[in-house]
């Protein structure tokens, strides 16, 4: 039987990237020591580092006055980076979901925050709208897809103070326009790597701000993005032992998209399709409804749950769809329901699949 990965993270793979991967852990660039020995000093680790931020910045036409960096403590580490090195008086926040009260939560430790708008209020099943940022904010944040809720912004908003995203997990999923961006970071266990590294594309002039701060001056060395962002482009992210493995199927998944699918634009693309095909059957489906408002609906993650009088069913279709290969629909814990997350790496075949499931699911009920 052949599975079908759904999972939210770590999620679905390029196997081009895991072929590669595991060649390198036999043996790194030729060297005769694998991946997971080598010195991060080496020539060969140097190369991909550039590389891999190259990818990145030619992927999202990331202009020269940012810096890609690869840290390690997952974007829940950025969650008080952020505010340690650009609150200086107060933030505002956006609340759309577990991930982003947490954000606020931990700037709270650093200065005043202003919440602008949550959607709490309906278990975050829709994006905030007609809310307003306060001009005195040093920054405005956002999480711009929402991984438990299937919910997304899905463009890039005309800010005015500096932008501060958490693209975790729908990150090259679509084009973004990185020059109205002060910062976007996340963890890559959705689009772009396994669980382990983070990436924050950082605007350079925001390093320098980090003296106007109230709290914690000087801070921590490794709490400061100056220590990542070095002008040697030999040490840019490797103040300390970087998280090899992590990088390098990053490096192999970024190649994937740029030269197998074709970029940003076309990968985009495909999405739509695949998100449009399963978002088709749960609104056709007598036997499921989505949860999220459809205005705001995810790209990326799908949730729905029974209709109403078919809750029963809700444990037979989980072992139904389970026995015909679908991994991780089980909708996150805290909602319930069911989940499909359709990031870069998840073929049209695996939509296909698990939307005849769902047919035939519902003609046993008919």
């Amino acid at each position: 039987m052949k599975a079908y990965n759904f999972n939210a993270g770590p999620c679905v793979l390029p196997k081009e990237a895991i072929e590669s991967t595991i060649e390198a852990i036999r043996n790194f660039d030729g060297t005769g020591i694998g991946l997971l020995e080598i010195s991060h000093r080496t020539a060969g680790w140097e190369r991909i580092m550039a590389e891999t931020r190259q990818l990145w910045r030619d992927l999202l036409n990331i202009p020269d006055e940012y810096e890609v960096l690869f840290l390690a403590g997952g974007a829940s580490t950025q969650f008080f980076m952020v505010p340690a090195n650009i609150l200086a008086k107060k933030a505002a926040y956006l609340q759309t979901g577990v991930w982003a009260k947490k954000a606020a939560k931990e700037a709270k430790l650093f200065g005043e925050v202003d919440v602008v708008a949550s959607s709490e209020d309906k278990i975050y099943s829709y994006i905030p709208k007609n809310y307003t940022i306060p001009a005195d904010a040093d920054y405005f944040h956002i999480t711009t897809n929402n991984t438990i809720y299937g919910t997304e912004i899905k463009y890039d908003m005309d800010c005015p103070v500096n932008l501060v995203a958490d693209m975790s997990s729908d990150i090259l999923s679509r084009p973004v326009d990185v020059k109205k961006y002060a910062i976007i970071y996340g963890g890559a266990q959705k689009n772009v790597g396994p669980a382990g590294v983070t990436f924050v594309i950082i605007r350079k002039d925001i390093l320098g701000k980090i003296g106007s701060r109230q709290y914690m001056n000087p801070l921590p060395t490794m709490v400061d993005y100056r220590t990542h962002a070095v002008d040697d482009p030999k040490n840019i992210s490797m103040f300390n032992t970087p998280p090899v493995s992590a990088i390098f199927v990053m490096h192999e998944t970024l190649k994937w998209l740029k030269d197998t699918i074709g970029g940003v634009e076309k990968i985009h693309e495909i999405n739509v399709k695949k998100s449009q095909l399963l978002y088709n059957e749960i609104d056709r489906n007598s036997l499921f409804v989505g949860t999220a408002a459809k205005e705001d609906r995810s790209i990326m993650n799908h949730c729905w749950v029974m209709a109403p009088g078919k809750e029963d069913l809700q444990d037979e279709f989980m072992a139904f769809a389970k026995a015909r290969g679908m991994v991780g629909i089980k909708g996150h814990r805290s909602v319930g329901g069911f989940r499909a997350s359709l990031y870069n790496a998840c073929p049209v075949e695996a939509v296909e699949a698990l939307v005849k499931c769902m047919q035939e699911f519902e003609e046993l009920h008919k």
